[in-house]
């Protein structure tokens, strides 16, 4: 029952909304675009908050706050936009690496008791431990596949954000 926003629907987000939802949670997906909708209500999302429209924010406190909140874009804005929606001990998780510097008065977390941490991703226990609960739960990954050959293709489209979700390589 505990509510759970995953900010961005690409590669991590997508696999994101599908593993919360599939295990119970309700469920928020957080697009910077309102045109993500339908794919994350069919991913499982519960509710759609287009921060191009709202505050991500004000969005999650209107539902009570968010006990978990996993940003997936790398992008410092978008993160930072969610700590003030979190709720009372409620934490954000940041698995979208960037750079930037994410700016959050120290106040946010103070009053209402909240968290901010990493996750690194991809380890060998991560892994399995992924792939043993989505063959349980039945989540699938959205991927384009592209032969060996097209490889510097792949890895393009890949740089420029725009394969939809996960860019395979076939082996012949």
């Amino acid at each position: 029952g505990d509510l759970v926003a995953i900010q961005g629907i690409g590669g991590l987000g997508h696999l994101g909304i599908q593993y919360a939802a599939e295990a119970g949670y309700e469920t928020v997906a957080v697009s910077g675009s309102a045109d993500k909708e339908e794919l994350a209500r069919d991913l499982g999302a519960d509710h759609f908050v287009a921060a191009a429209d709202v505050e991500p924010a004000e969005a999650l406190q209107a539902l009570g706050g968010a006990d978990v909140a996993l940003a997936t874009a790398p992008a410092a804005d978008p993160i930072t936009a969610l700590v003030g929606g979190l709720g009372r001990d409620g934490e954000l998780i940041v698995v979208g690496a960037t750079d930037e510097p994410v700016e959050i008065p120290p106040l946010q977390l103070i009053q209402p008791r909240t968290s901010v941490r990493g996750w690194p991703s991809g380890t060998a226990p991560d892994s399995e431990d992924t792939l043993e609960f989505s063959a349980f739960a039945d989540v699938e990954p959205m991927t384009e596949v592209f032969s060996l050959e097209e490889a510097e293709t792949a890895y393009q489209r890949m740089i420029d954000n725009d394969v939809r979700f996960r860019s395979v390589l076939e082996m012949p």
